[in-house]
């Protein structure tokens, strides 16, 4: 049988039986499986250090590439997820943690960032990804690659996502910690965090996500209630991983496309309307000294020369201040750490109350400005200062409720308290600081006392 017949048999079979696949393709039309080989040698190939040439390695790089290549047109558009077995066992869905978000799971068991390099055309660009997020470069230790090499195939991999898509969100997660005795010791983990931070410094397209800390315990390794082998994450740690995304992905409009629904109690004035940053603005900042000696950890500060209001605008100047959806959101700084704040224009003297929510990223860091004193507003499991919360929830939203009178201010965080008797002055406006991670805030409001 010719191919011409074979496609007009294909025809006449997809016409009379709906089950049948709508556009097949022919086997000539198919890449071969040695199209999906990994090369026998690495010369000419792009990146440094290890590739992976194990038989279970190879047999399953090819299956799973060979797969993909029929479902390019159905992943087209998809939020891909790119790395390695970590990746791979969170399923084709990513267990189903993102509601309905097109997905699409790239993740290949034991793949190195050379790896990814060289099947990134094809598995993920192809597919004109709506964003990237990036977990890799955990099996490239236990192949003996230093964090340099390992960084600088990662810096290739976001050059070639960049190309590509100058605007598409690329969001680069930690790698997670582990244990030497799976050949992935803790300092150096920490130090390919540390190069990869400073490989992405300035780029506003990449979020870094803290995933490290999110998971590390006290001597930086794999907790075993979430990590049981000290490497791959159980249901508790992809669901924990998945927590640490959603605020990100909704940011970028992935998730919770719909306006927070909620209308203040009787007595109580919206701060904030939930659709732009009326009633906002930026203080004039006094000038910098600057430092005698560089430090690569002090956090960037921004500089205002003149107050800015920015009523019916929907984003800051310096686009660090977002409002969508009924959410005030500060976002991640591309320097890594950037020193901001946002006031109400309107100050706000004698007894009141203040209510609000927060949600913050892993080892966020933000605060709450009471007319002058900041209460700190963190991510308080990993950030502090206050550690031992008990109703405190990781990555989801938390009350703040700021009670002043006679210029003492009680704070509580869902009931617990923070401060009992913070000293505050007799006037002065509500603000909002941003530092690292993203923070956001909503259903911003106040009640006046007597």
């Amino acid at each position: 049988m010719n191919n011409r017949t074979l496609t007009l048999l294909l025809l006449v079979l997809t016409l009379f039986n709906p089950s049948w696949p709508a556009s097949p393709l022919l086997a000539k039309d198919q890449p071969s499986a040695t199209h999906f080989q990994i090369p026998a040698s690495d010369e000419g190939l792009p990146g440094a250090g290890p590739i992976r040439r194990y038989d279970w390695f190879k047999n399953l790089w090819v299956k799973r590439r060979q797969m993909w290549a029929q479902q390019i047109q159905q992943d087209q558009n998809a939020l891909v997820f790119l790395g390695d077995s970590i990746t791979q066992g969170w399923n084709a869905d990513m267990g189903g943690s993102f509601d309905d978000v097109k997905v699409a799971n790239r993740g290949i068991s034991g793949d190195t960032t050379r790896g990814v390099l060289l099947r990134l055309e094809e598995d993920v660009i192809s597919l004109n990804p709506s964003g990237v997020v990036i977990l890799i470069g955990t099996n490239d230790l236990e192949e003996a690659a230093s964090p340099e090499i390992i960084t600088g195939n990662l810096k290739l991999i976001l050059a070639a996502l960049k190309k590509h898509n100058a605007k598409m969100p690329i969001i680069l997660c930690n790698v997670f910690p582990s244990s030497e005795t799976k050949k992935r010791p803790t300092a150096q983990i920490k130090k390919i965090n540390q190069l990869y931070a400073a490989a992405i410094k300035g780029d506003p397209q990449i979020t870094l996500l803290d995933t490290w800390a999110l998971f590390a315990n006290a001597n930086g390794d794999a907790k075993k209630e979430e990590f049981p082998d000290l490497l791959h994450p159980n249901k508790k740690g992809y669901a924990r991983w998945a927590a640490a995304l959603r605020p990100i992905l909704a940011t970028y409009d992935f998730l919770e496309t719909q306006a927070d629904d909620f209308t203040p109690e009787p007595g109580f004035t919206s701060l904030f309307n939930g659709k732009d940053l009326t009633g906002w603005g930026f203080h004039a900042t006094t000038p910098i000294k600057k430092p005698k000696k560089p430090n690569p950890n002090r956090p960037t500060k921004s500089i205002v020369k003149e107050a800015i209001h920015f009523d019916g605008k929907t984003t800051s100047s310096d686009g660090r201040y977002v409002a969508k959806k009924g959410r005030l959101i500060v976002t991640t700084p591309a320097e890594g750490r950037r020193i901001q704040q946002l006031w109400t224009t309107r100050e706000f003297p004698g007894n009141f109350i203040l209510k609000l929510e927060f949600r913050a990223t892993p080892n966020a860091d933000s605060g709450i400005f009471i007319r002058k004193p900041q209460l700190q507003c963190r991510d308080f499991p990993l950030a502090g200062p206050y550690k031992d919360l008990k109703n405190y929830k990781a990555q989801d939203w938390n009350e703040v409720i700021i009670t002043v009178k006679n210029g003492l201010a009680h704070c509580t965080c869902n009931g617990e308290v923070l401060e009992a008797s913070l000293k505050v002055p007799a006037t002065g406006p509500i603000g909002l600081e941003g530092d690292r991670g993203q923070m956001e805030y909503r259903r911003i409001r106040l009640k006046e006392l007597p």
